[in-house]
């Protein structure tokens, strides 16, 4: 979680655990897990549907290497498909020739049509052919697959506003959301990425990766929190349907390993 959100944690128990006088350590664990779902909570929109409200909406998916940015392309696609929405995915990852190949398996996979151009090419003109497709097929969702940058380099950093310059330019006030996909098993260098990406295109959520019992996402608190950005989504398995709403109690019951009344009980 990182050292000074930590501390601001443990000094919030420490006087809960006075102020209500708790003695055993089951209690005071139920205390704590209210504390960190309300640390959540507080931020809003835990779990929120990404806005696409407007056609064309466009959806950029930004994060380092390997975080699971290209299946998480795929896995909104399909999920937006099985809302009856008509989805595009633009290849934006022209960094690295693979990428291309994976997101064009991936539209395969869910049935939707992918933009692409040749490796090394420019990753804002792919956007912006993305979404001219868009408008001219009347497709509801463009979903941009960028490529994996580390949070370090400006170079590329700067081609990621560039590409966020472009929707703005194209979408006037249409909906636009800049998402950033992490991977549970990062720590502090999770807070890095996120105030690198913040910084470049403006992020309005995250998308938690691989998340299972020994990737815990702790992290994404101290997120939340500095950067008033939701968690949206949680990607559960490699499986085009394994993608579901963020709940911050079942988040916090898997955190502490703990039984803990979920948001949907």
């Amino acid at each position: 979680m990182g050292i000074e959100t930590a501390e601001a944690l443990i000094s919030d128990l420490r006087k809960a655990a006075v102020d209500r006088r708790i003695a055993h350590t089951a209690e005071l664990k139920g205390v704590f897990a209210d504390l960190l779902v309300s640390k959540l909570e507080e931020v809003g929109g835990m779990g929120a549907p990404l806005d696409v409200s407007r056609p064309p909406s466009v959806i950029l998916l930004v994060g380092v290497n390997g975080s699971g940015k290209t299946t998480t392309a795929g896995k909104l696609a399909s999920a937006f498909l099985n809302e009856g929405r008509s989805v595009i995915l633009a290849a934006a990852d022209t960094y690295r020739a693979a990428a291309i190949e994976q997101l064009k398996a991936w539209g395969e996979r869910a049935g939707v049509r992918v933009i692409a151009s040749s490796h090394g090419s420019d990753s804002a003109a792919v956007v912006f052919d993305a979404i001219q497709a868009a408008k001219a097929s009347g497709a509801d969702v463009v979903i941009a697959d960028t490529a994996g940058r580390l949070h370090t380099k400006s170079n590329l950093m700067e081609e990621l506003a560039k590409i966020r310059r472009v929707v703005a330019r194209e979408l006037g006030n249409g909906p636009a959301e800049s998402i950033l996909v992490l991977d549970s098993v990062m720590g502090q260098n999770g807070f890095a990425q996120a105030e690198a990406f913040d910084k470049a295109v403006g992020l309005t959520g995250v998308i938690l990766t691989k998340f299972e019992n020994t990737a815990k996402g702790g992290i994404v608190i101290s997120i939340a929190q500095k950067f008033r950005l939701p968690i949206r989504y949680v990607g559960l398995g490699e499986g085009i349907g394994d993608l579901e709403p963020f709940r911050p109690r079942a988040f916090v019951s898997a955190l502490l390993g703990m039984e803990y009344a979920d948001d949907a009980a």
